[in-house]
């Protein structure tokens, strides 16, 4: 008759013990400024790459003219837009 009791409290000071999971970390943020050196550069796999690690970008999009694009805002995303000769007319985050 006692036990019940006695596990119950026991599973509850259990339950207390567990771990919380740690809590994601925000995306890195972008910052347009640090690529601006690539402007008027062709637009080469290489050179986005690099536009993504000066900016802190986590994510790169590369955009063509006509090309259309999601409006939605993200603070890790670093957007290229290319002119009609492939090379880099504006450098933005979001």
């Amino acid at each position: 008759m006692h036990a019940l009791p006695v596990r119950v409290a026991a599973l509850l000071l259990l339950a207390g013990c567990s771990s919380q999971p740690p809590a994601p970390e925000a995306p890195a943020a972008c910052v347009a400024e640090s690529g601006q050196a690539y402007l008027g550069q062709p637009a080469s796999d290489a050179t986005l790459e690099a536009i993504r690690r000066a900016t802190g970008a986590g994510q790169l999009r590369a955009l063509k003219p006509g090309q259309a694009a999601t409006m939605d805002f993200r603070q890790d995303r670093v957007t290229v837009v290319q002119d009609a000769e492939g090379r880099i007319e504006r450098i933005t985050c979001g």
